[in-house]
């Protein structure tokens, strides 16, 4: 990759301050804190390379955080703009609907069925996480519905679980901070169980004894629900996200995966953060945590965040119900950008680097070392905990969960050390780029240990 150059366009584009003006003036970010966006100005982000990120007034940042969870080969790969700028000249779209299809879009679907667990050979395109996870609703309830049993339309979900922000998406996910004013979530037929966080739930138990109590409770609840002949599916992330980086105990998911197979409940697995290589495995489920799933959602690292684009791949067996000939069925979900040619060549290309650079292997290497070097930082008396797997990991800090004001200030302090981590109630989260180094690791580990103790100076 080539080394980081002052932009071309720098001369020529809006100062920092007239960007921020602008950025405040007009536009709603995701998540956008209407109390505080005025008096913190956005860091505005001009360039990127691998790990780097350069802003407007030429400062260079680690980027702890993977831009969102997903920019896992790094930022600036020319062999990655040259693909996407190759496919946009062959084919910059084609209609995905019916009876017309890209070419890329077949390709990716193949390698997608074979890189996945078990018999997951058939693959829906969406253009995010959310769109993903609301499809495979869709998806579980058409397939019910072509089994003759549409009253199985129950759903069981977590508590802390994040699937995204679609109205079933964050219905999904249930999380009391992704509601507002005036939002409502979908509850009739969508539940939740205990969140299955040990360090703030598990109240002395082992973590053996706190799944045998959470797989107790998801009994109790299909029993409320009428029974498992009333239940639909259940969904999990192999490891919450955006709810803590919470990693399931014990043989939690294994147990409740063995009960959803013998009694026919379908098991979604949220992978859209855990899938392509952030555990070292192209999909957790089944290499990490011993299950095989019925329906994968994906996105995030499908593309390494180059281009948007999700996947929903799902089963032979649901396969077989739902596209069972002469019944005149039709799939009715679908957008206007799905399998879109250009993010499918953009994911071919993102495999094939991963694939060919190793980056699964050096994943399964340095993320031991990750999670041991930020282990260290238990000493100091604010760190509560570090928990998490490989390059998906957090720090929680010993604050009242519901106090961000730590988190926030630790990262802006990392920030000024020029690093970025990303605060979330009482943590600071990481996903780092899947090419990071032991040095990168130490650089990390050195400037937040830094703004930890600075944030306690004053």
């Amino acid at each position: 990759m080539a080394a980081i150059q002052p932009s071309q366009a720098a001369n020529d584009r809006p100062s920092t301050e007239t960007l921020v003006a602008a950025d405040q003036t007009h536009h709603l970010h995701p998540f956008q804190m209407f109390d505080s966006f005025r008096s913190d100005p956005v860091l505005t982000i001009e360039q990127g390379q691998g790990a780097t990120l350069v802003d407007t007034e030429g400062n260079t940042y680690l980027d702890a955080v993977g831009g969102m969870w997903c920019t896992n080969i790094g930022l600036g790969r020319d062999e990655m703009a040259d693909a996407i700028a190759a496919q946009v000249r062959r084919l910059a779209y084609a209609n995905p609907f019916t009876d017309m299809v890209g070419v890329p879009a077949v390709e990716l679907a193949a390698k997608l069925s074979e890189l996945a667990p078990g018999d997951l050979n058939h693959v829906f395109f969406a253009s995010s996480g959310s769109a993903a996870l609301d499809s495979s609703l869709r998806l579980v309830q058409f397939y019910w519905g072509a089994k003759g049993t549409p009253e199985r339309c129950h759903v069981i979900c977590r508590e802390d679980a994040y699937h995204g922000t679609t109205v079933a998406a964050a219905s999904l996910g249930g999380k009391a901070s992704d509601t507002g004013p005036g939002l409502r979530f979908i509850t009739d037929y969508i539940h939740h169980l205990s969140s299955p966080n040990h360090f703030r739930y598990g109240n002395g138990r082992s973590e053996q004894e706190f799944a045998d109590d959470l797989m107790t409770e998801f009994k109790a609840k299909v029993d409320e629900l009428g029974g498992a002949s009333e239940v639909a599916a259940f969904y999990a992330e192999p490891i919450m996200g955006s709810g803590g980086v919470i990693p399931p105990p014990a043989d939690y998911l294994q147990q409740i995966w063995r009960y959803c197979r013998a009694n026919g409940i379908l098991y979604v697995s949220d992978e859209v953060v855990t899938g392509f290589g952030r555990l070292g495995q192209w999909f957790a489920s089944e290499t990490v945590f011993g299950i095989q799933p019925d329906i994968i959602t994906t996105a995030k690292g499908l593309t390494s965040g180059y281009l948007p684009l999700a996947a929903v791949l799902y089963s032979d067996a649901i396969q077989d119900v739902i596209a069972e000939p002469g019944h005149g069925r039709y799939f009715p979900v679908g957008f206007t950008y799905s399998g879109h040619p250009v993010a499918c060549a953009a994911a071919l290309k993102n495999i094939e680097i991963i694939e060919r650079e190793g980056l699964l292997e050096h994943v399964r290497s340095i993320g031991p070392y990750f999670m041991e070097q930020l282990a260290t930082l238990t000493d100091l008396p604010l760190v509560a905990q570090v928990r998490g797997s490989h390059l998906m990991s957090c720090v929680e800090f010993a604050v009242p969960a519901d106090d961000d004001t730590v988190s926030k200030g630790i990262a802006k302090g990392a920030a000024d050390r020029g690093l970025i981590v990303r605060p979330f109630s009482n943590l600071n989260i990481m996903s780092p780029p899947l090419i990071i180094t032991r040095d990168d690791v130490d650089t990390i580990v050195s400037r937040l240990r830094e703004a930890i103790i600075a944030s306690q100076a004053g």
